[in-house]
């Protein structure tokens, strides 16, 4: 199948499949006589586990891991295990801290008197960390797209 199927039956960018391609998560498609990519349903079931993994936050250096180690049906799932609580923690972590603002927030909105912007309780507050009393919503991962 061409790289527009495959990207529309796994519901993705044709961008998002090339770049699997390039950082060697998903192989490389053979070429038609026309150099067009061709792509067999392994490679489609292949892009739904990644895109799966994606969606639990698994970064590409952890999927490609899991990828190498679930060549081997054989070997024991405990690196793979490893990986999973990993990432489990991380998000535990995101939890935490995404609580820690929204607490802030709903401090910092309870607290506006609904006055004129240059006594607004809101805009002081973000502008002077000292004001902030909940320390779990300190720097967040870039990643996550808060704190940017």
């Amino acid at each position: 199948m061409s790289i527009g199927r495959l990207a529309t039956l796994c519901g993705c960018k044709v961008q998002t499949i090339r770049y699997y391609e390039e950082v060697g998560i998903l192989p490389p498609a053979r070429r038609s006589g026309g150099n067009q990519r061709l792509y067999t349903p392994t490679h489609g079931e292949r892009l739904l586990f990644i895109r799966h993994c994606r969606e639990f936050g698994f970064t590409i250096e952890q999927i490609r891991e899991m990828l190498l180690l679930g060549g081997d049906g054989e070997r024991s799932c405990e690196e793979i295990d490893r990986i999973a609580r990993e990432r489990l923690e991380e998000v535990k972590q995101k939890i935490l801290r995404l609580q820690g603002l929204q607490a802030e927030l709903e401090r910092i909105i309870t607290g506006c008197q609904g006055g004129r912007v240059i006594t607004c309780r809101i805009l002081s507050s973000l502008a002077d960390h000292g004001q902030c009393l909940h320390p779990r919503h300190g720097v967040m991962d870039p990643e996550e797209g808060v704190g940017n």
